[in-house]
Formats: C-alpha cells, structure tokens, sequence
C-alpha cells in the first residue's frame, strides 16, 4: 500500500463521482462516435449501440465490484497488480494510458468541429490549433485539484444533458415525419455486414467506458465501497438511456449515410442532423451542448489519465517523479502536465476516425484485464455473479480483433513496447533516478 504521504485526499460524494462519470462518458462518445459508427453499420448501428451497453453493464459491475473492494487511484492497473500479475497489471496501465489519450484527442478535436461550426468557420485549417487550446486550458485547470475541477465539470454535464433531451425531444417529431425511412434498408450495404455491426460495437464500447473515471479517482471518494458502485450503476443507466434515444433521432433524422460523411468532414453530425428539426436555433443548442460535453470529457480524460500514471510511478512501473504531489497533496502536477502534451501530440494526427479506433483497441484489452482480475475475487466478498465477469471477459477479447487490422497491429506492438519497457528501460531509469533523488 502507498505510504500516507503519497495518499491523496478523499473530496468527492456520489453526486461528485456521478458527474464525473457522466462528464466522462456523455461527449465524444455521442456527440462524435455515433457518426462514426452509422457510417461503418449504417442504421444497424443502432444494434451495435445496444451491444456495447450491455457489454458496458457487464464491465461496469465488475469495476464496481473491483473498486469497492479495493479502492484507490490506478483502476485495473492496481486490480491487476493485486488480483493477477504484475506483467498484467502494468499491461492494463499501459493500455489505459494509450486508449484515454488517444481518447482525448478525439474529444479535443470534437469540441473544435463543433465550436468552429458555431463560429460559421470551414476551413479546417482551424481544427487542430483550436483543439490544442482546449488540451491547455483544461490541463491548467486540472492543476488546480479534483474538488475545483468537479465544480466546472458538473456545470459542463447540466448543459450537456439539457441539450440531449432539447435534441430527442425536437427530433421525435422529424423522425415520424419521415415515416422510418431512413432506417431502410436496415442493414448497411457491404460485403460483410456482420462485420460491419462488430467493428461499429468495438467502437461504441468506448463512448461508455466513462464511468472507469470514477474507479481511477477510488482514492479520492468518500465511503468508496457505498459510493463507488451506486455511482458506475447510476451513470450507466442514464447513459444508456440517453444513447439509444439519440441515435434513433439522429439516423431517422437524416440518415446514417449522412451522420458518417459529416463526421468524417465536420466532425460535427448531430449539429447537422438538429438543422432539418425546422426549430429555430436548434442546430445551435445541439453544437453548445456538443461543445460543454467535449470539454467535460476531456477534462475527465486528463484527470483519469494523471492518476493512472501517478500510480505508476508511486509503483516504479514509471519514474518516480511522475508521483510527486503539490504541497496540498490535492494534485499530481507532473503527472498532469506529462499526459497534457502527450494528449497533445496525439491532437496533431488530425482524424477522429483513426484516433478514436485505435482508442478502441486499447481500452477492450485494459477492460479485459479488469474482467479477468474480477474473476479472482473471493466468492464470500463478490457482490454480482461471477458469469458477468466471464461474459465481459469474452466480449472485450472478441471486439478487440474487429477493428481495422492496421489498427489492432499497432496496439498489439505497443502492448510488446511497454513489457520491454517494464524489463529493460525501467530498471535504467530507476537506477539513475534512485541515484539523483
């Protein structure tokens, strides 16, 4: 266990965690990845949604199981230290800190189409630069502790969930208009069309995975065993809620060909499908609503991200200095600055499609890590049945090969990197600084 100098203090409620875990999963998940996935499935994408919630439910219980039974910052990277391995342990932390960050960027580049569509700018020249803005300003707020950016955050998610309902409410109507046509033919026209709702549910997992924020910060909780699973049940329900009803409008709205082309140009599709409600502004209630909930995702990201790496450096997985705090202890500042830029490196590849599929891949085997530390958990301290483990086991090693091969490749050669790092590079590293520290 850490030392209590190396402890962070426990700030947050389940009111707290709440609106951190929705803060984290209501953004680029719906705002950005729901086009992304209709253009690859087409309007059976609206299967694919429905798929990756219940692998998400599946996932969900056994973080939270996790969590409240073992309750500090790190998530499946301490899990699996504790549960399984070391080499497993460091494997999920690794992902972790590959899937989120290349989640950030795409959150980051989310909030820039939607912003530069509300500014009535084009040119897409703009996209990146303004991305990378958002990734500093919210790493200095993230400077400034979990209980000061918990205030923003929650502001940011009741604009968010305002302008979601605003977009199911106003669509209805449009989508009976058009009498389902747009959900005809049902399934997308390509060689393999199975394939095509797999890759499109790998996808989808992610715009879930959210509520994994609320187990990195365990730490930082208040009754963790109480609050923690309460929280991850809680976000996930209204999550899932909020998923199918906007996808139904935003298909049958204008159509799961259209949401794909926008995505892939403007990075911008539910704006667009809010434009033919005929309401007045609506198109620019939705963009508000995009642009707070790319903003709390991406705050949530760094946050997440900063304690991941700050556990693996109070662990020697990482170089220790990545673990210093503040003189508070309310902040890893290192650690926050360190994921800042690497989130901002990633910012510069400029394709949300790419960014958020390799995301895909390493954030299927980090929570396939959790499902297997679950499954370790002493029957007389379980809380949910031991077949929901096995299930998200399954799933998660089964969505992660359907993504694009290039993509899986890179992962799999990231995952080989990081067990080199672990054996060779780490003990060079903590040799130097065991003699300067």
């Amino acid at each position: 266990m850490p030392q209590s100098s190396q402890v962070l203090k426990r700030e947050l409620g389940v009111v707290g965690a709440i609106a951190l875990g929705l803060g984290s999963i209501v953004g680029t998940g719906v705002f950005v990845s729901t086009g992304i996935a209709a253009g690859i499935a087409g309007p059976s994408a609206i299967i694919s949604v429905a798929i990756a919630a219940c692998v998400a439910v599946c996932n969900g219980l056994n973080s939270a199981q996790l969590a409240a039974s073992h309750p500090v910052s790190g998530g499946a990277y301490e899990y699996g230290y504790k549960y399984l391995t070391p080499w497993l342990g460091f494997t999920a932390g690794w992902m972790f800190l590959v899937a989120k960050s290349a989640s950030a960027a795409t959150a980051a580049l989310g909030f820039a189409g939607y912003l530069l569509n509300v500014l009535g700018i084009s040119d897409r020249t703009y996209l990146v630069p303004t991305a990378l803005a958002a990734v500093v300003g919210l790493t200095l707020i993230v400077l400034n502790g979990v209980k000061r950016s918990n205030v923003i955050n929650i502001t940011i998610v009741s604009i968010t969930l305002l302008s979601l309902l605003f977009f199911i409410v106003a669509g209805l109507p449009t989508v009976v208009a058009t009498e389902f046509n747009n959900f005809t033919p049902f399934v997308a026209d390509t060689t393999n069309p199975v394939a095509s709702v797999l890759q499109a549910t790998a996808l989808m997992f992610v715009a879930y995975t959210g509520y994994g924020r609320i187990a990195t910060l365990g730490e930082e909780v208040k009754e963790p065993c109480k609050t923690i699973p309460r929280a991850i049940i809680i976000t996930l329900t209204t999550t899932m809620l909020l998923y199918i009803g906007v996808v139904v409008v935003g298909i049958g709205s204008v159509g799961a060909q259209t949401l794909g082309t926008v995505t892939s140009e403007q990075v911008a599709p539910l704006e667009i499908a809010a434009r033919s409600f005929n309401i007045p502004g609506s198109g620019l209630i939705l963009a508000v609503g995009a642009v707070t909930a790319t903003l709390g995702v991406l705050l949530n990201l760094i946050l997440g991200l900063s304690r991941v790496l700050f556990a693996m450096g109070r662990r020697r997985d990482m170089p220790k200095f990545v673990a210093r705090m503040n003189s508070s202890r309310t902040t890893p500042y290192i650690a926050v600055l360190i994921m800042g830029s690497a989130i901002a490196c990633l910012v510069l590849i400029g394709d949300v499609r790419t960014t958020w599929s390799f995301s895909a891949f390493a954030v299927l085997i980090y929570y396939a890590i959790t499902d297997l530390s679950a499954l370790q958990i002493p029957d007389e301290d379980r809380l949910y049945p031991k077949w929901i483990a096995w299930i998200g086991l399954a799933a998660c090693l089964f969505l992660a090969f359907w993504v694009e091969q290039q993509i899986w490749l890179v992962g799999v050669s990231l995952i080989i990197t990081g067990l080199i790092w672990k054996t060779v590079i780490r003990k060079l590293v903590l040799s130097y600084t065991d003699n300067q520290g």
